[in-house]
């Protein structure tokens, strides 16, 4: 996943090169960008909060999230919905 901080809204933007592109509108000071991530895609893919987490990259802009108690294929529908 590709994350931009400081965007002008939180969104998810699409898929390039097989990385999600997310921009998030927290800035990288104190995690806060890290924790509107991760709030933004709970709430992006319905799920509860703490079932997202940055596996890797917690600082950096390319991220590894990981997603507990939801099917590959729940995601990736869910994906294509937001996308649309």
């Amino acid at each position: 996943m590709r994350v931009t901080p400081r965007a002008g809204r939180s969104a998810i933007t699409g898929v390039v090169e097989g990385r999600l592109i997310v921009r998030i509108a927290a800035a990288p000071v104190d995690a806060a960008a890290n924790d509107a991530l991760v709030a933004m895609l709970a709430a992006s893919f319905d799920l509860p909060r703490r079932a997202v987490f940055i596996a890797s990259g917690a600082r950096a802009r390319t991220k590894r999230v990981q997603f507990e108690g939801v099917t590959p294929e729940t995601l990736e529908a869910r994906l294509a919905a937001l996308l649309r």
